[in-house]
């Protein structure tokens, strides 16, 4: 198979950008709109007729959110805070998925006493004692949609080695069976949907530049981690629905989304990394999309030949630190980070040829490592169609929002 990694931006994308944002002052992030529309729309293709609920902490941007949404072969959102899921549903987003267990009292309160929150969102339970805060902070009589996860990680030599993040605690046909009839028989709690998010197919790239052993590795570790979900996943879906009446069963994320769908128990795919593309989903062998969201800093000093400092950039990524959680110097290509300074709090030296043809005040763009922190940084994002900027949008932060 061909090498899919994303081609380097060009010196055109770099013209582009900067004629776009001439006007506006850096730091800045924009979201190039044609890019985001061609991946939303590859999204749709990989996806093959289920629908694609779209994962929020991905995109962080309501006005975003209503874009992709307003999109054929998008259906829902799939939050990340309980907080989150209640704003998203009050304004006006009716089928907001909660991904993560909750511990928000103030917001249980809020959901069990309106009818139209409850309606809207489904919170996600894997344990009795998460039933037991919802029902000490009910304020009202509403019905609690819930979903259920299951545990996708791979277990290889009897378990002594586990493979996949450390997610539910239900793994097998019969714990989800055995909890999903403990919910139904508990009042004021409807079982309504599956999740099962396979993270070690999702979110590890399988064609890691510089690197075939590794690759091939994670290539072997998916195949078999694949099968094994498939049929266990399948397994799980038979027993609930001996108990609950499902109304979804969600699975994948943007790097699964192709064998995710391919799963008849499986009826929708989660996947909102994939509108952006940070960086680190440039390691795939089964897609490629385009750059959409960058963010632009300043150069502001010259301290030598083949040197310039750029005003901060230090955004890291969240998981476990390494080189591939900074973001990337993107534009103008060539642009290395000074191995003894990295990506600083205030300022950032990059080293390069292209670094002796940029002038103080001249813009480098950035990718971000992971897609929706980015916009924990900036308060909005200028939308770009070809060379122009025709909206500027708040994102989460921008409206007041820090959920996590």
């Amino acid at each position: 198979m061909a090498n899919l990694r994303p081609s380097p931006g060009t010196a055109a994308d770099r013209a582009r950008y900067d004629r776009a944002t001439a006007h506006l002052d850096a730091p800045l992030a924009v979201v190039d709109l044609d890019a985001f529309d061609a991946n939303a729309a590859d999204l749709v293709r990989r996806a093959a007729g289920k629908p694609v609920r779209v994962a929020s902490k991905s995109v962080r941007c309501r006005a975003l959110l209503e874009r992709v949404l307003g999109m054929d072969g998008f259906a829902g959102i799939m939050s990340f805070t309980l907080a989150e899921s209640l704003w998203l549903a009050r304004s006006g987003f009716d089928d907001v998925l909660l991904a993560y267990p909750s511990a928000d009292r103030s917001g249980y309160a809020e959901l069990t006493a309106d009818p139209k929150l409850a309606a809207a969102v489904t919170v996600l339970i894997d344990d009795p004692a998460q039933l037991d805060l919802v029902d000490r902070a009910r304020e009202g009589t509403e019905t609690v949609r819930v979903c259920l996860e299951l545990d996708t990680s791979l277990h290889l030599l009897g378990g002594r080695v586990r493979v996949g993040a450390r997610r539910a605690p239900l793994r097998t046909p019969e714990e989800l069976g055995a909890f999903a009839e403990l919910v139904h028989n508990r009042p004021g709690f409807r079982v309504v949907g599956l999740m099962a998010y396979e993270g070690h197919i999702a979110g590890v790239g399988d064609r890691v530049a510089g690197r075939p052993l590794r690759s091939r590795a994670v290539q072997l570790m998916q195949a078999k981690a694949r099968t094994e979900l498939a049929v266990r996943r399948a397994a799980v879906v038979r027993r609930l629905r001996e108990v609950a009446d499902l109304e979804f069963v969600n699975g994948g994320g943007t790097g699964s989304v192709e064998s995710t769908v391919a799963e008849r128990a499986v009826t929708e795919v989660a996947a909102g990394s994939g509108l952006y593309v940070p960086r680190l989903f440039d390691n795939y062998r089964s897609f490629h999309g385009r750059p959409a969201a960058l963010f632009a800093q300043p150069v502001v000093r010259r301290p030598g030949v083949g040197v310039v400092t750029v005003l901060g950039g230090g955004y890291p990524a969240s998981g476990a630190a390494g080189p591939d959680r900074s973001p990337e110097p993107y534009l103008p290509a060539g642009l290395r980070y000074d191995p003894q300074e990295g990506a600083g709090e205030v300022q950032t030296p990059l080293l390069g040829p292209a670094a002796d043809d940029l002038l103080i005040g001249d813009r480098v763009w950035f990718r971000h490592a992971k897609a929706g922190e980015l916009c924990e940084r900036f308060a909005e994002l200028h939308l770009i169609e070809g060379d122009r900027v025709v909206d500027t949008v708040p994102t989460y932060r921008g409206e007041g929002k820090t959920y996590l």
